[in-house]
């Protein structure tokens, strides 16, 4: 794509040409797997929300959504390609590797990012296109510029960058948000930690090389492990919220009870596992942890299928 020659900063090395991007090398800036929970998330607030939104006005928001999320997730790999360089699981990224130019995927950002704000404001209405550019704002300079490199915090307070989407879906359809949406973006934003926290566990060589103060490496693995049993045990009680505001029916109280005892017993296996068990269960807690946030949101679209909400 690009034809100029630019400095490759990933090993300090001399002027080199610039690569031929592929398409996907630009799909992968979106980080697509980061969009997919995302993308789900947004569109069950977008459904469960009281009111009704023409099929292909919803089409277009959880596409805004989409876009948003993933220009959001560029930025960030732009601004992050030196430490992306450094870590296994990244050097092969499309920057740190080389494939794509700088200057092209913060471009590609930003012109992806304002295009998901500008339609999602324009089709659905302004809160919902408030709520989007919020949460790209918040993800890149809040988390990406200010936390990331800075604090072991940067998961706890940057969670909630990803906890918006529920509630733009549900902006989308009422204008509004009432504390169902909020009850679902607390749901994500506790979530968020002991997910994070599980990966960094065993990847904690990948995030110490690069100089990023993730907490298993500043405050140390046990204290780490303690804190993610915290967040799980508050997770319980508020994961059954949207029950007691009246949103949701038993389904979705009983799935999410059983989910909840579940995730606080992968914790626990986590502060258990014997060293020499090299983090096989902080492993499993990251795995387990995806498969909680869908199956906690395909409940909430089952019970809104269903017609047991409140």
């Amino acid at each position: 794509m690009a034809d100029a020659a630019y400095l490759n900063r990933t090993d300090g090395a001399a002027l080199v040409e610039a690569p031929v991007s592929r398409v996907s090398d630009f799909v992968a800036l979106l980080k697509p797997r980061v969009m997919t929970l995302v993308v789900f998330s947004g569109a069950v607030g977008l459904f469960v929300a009281p009111g009704t939104l023409h099929p292909l006005l919803a089409v277009v928001a959880i596409l805004c959504i989409a876009v948003g999320s993933g220009a959001a997730g560029a930025v960030n790999m732009w601004y992050e390609r030196d430490i992306d360089a450094l870590m296994t699981r990244t050097a092969n990224r499309p920057l740190p590797a080389g494939r794509v130019t700088p200057s092209d995927a913060l471009g590609f950002a930003v012109v992806l990012a304002l295009l998901s704000v500008v339609l999602m404001s324009l089709t659905t209405n302004l809160v919902a296109g408030g709520l989007l550019a919020l949460a790209i704002l918040f993800y890149v300079f809040v988390y990406t510029v200010w936390l990331k490199r800075r604090t072991p915090q940067n998961i706890v307070i940057g969670g909630a960058a990803g906890a918006f989407p529920p509630m733009i879906g549900w902006a989308a359809v009422t204008g509004d948000i009432t504390l169902v949406p909020i009850a679902l973006f607390a749901i994500i934003f506790l979530w968020t930690p002991p997910h994070f926290w599980a990966l960094a566990l065993y990847r904690s060589g990948d995030y110490a090389r690069a100089g990023v103060p993730m907490m298993p490496v500043v405050a140390g693995r046990v204290s780490t492990k303690r804190q993610m049993l915290v967040y799980t045990l508050l997770l319980l009680p508020v994961s059954l919220t949207p029950y007691f505001l009246g949103g949701t029916g038993l389904l979705y109280a009983v799935g999410a009870a059983v989910l909840g005892l579940a995730f606080i017993v992968s914790a626990v296996r986590v502060i258990r596992e014997p060293v020499a068990a090299e983090d096989q269960a902080a492993r499993a807690m990251f795995k387990f942890s995806l498969l909680y946030l869908f199956l906690i949101f395909a409940l909430l679209l089952a019970d809104t299928l269903l017609g047991l909400g409140g």
